[in-house]
């Protein structure tokens, strides 16, 4: 079984909470009371976006990344 890894981001709600999205898989996005909820239904969110890709048989993303230093 290949295990994915895909990079989140967390936003500050105004209304409270957290807004997260995996940015590598267009439109994924929930949120959470706190971090840690955000972050389960993050995962809960990834799971269900790539099995629907698979039954849909499309291609699953995969993320390439690269660290970029500025100077500051």
């Amino acid at each position: 079984m290949k295990v994915l890894q895909y990079t989140v981001t967390f936003t500050l709600a105004e209304e409270g909470g957290y807004t997260v999205t995996a940015p590598a898989l267009p439109g994924c996005i929930s949120e959470g009371e706190t971090y840690e909820e955000a972050l389960q239904n993050i995962k809960e969110a990834i799971q269900a976006y790539v099995e629907s890709l698979q039954k849909d048989g499309l291609p699953i993303p995969e993320e390439i990344s690269e660290k970029v230093k500025i100077p500051a």
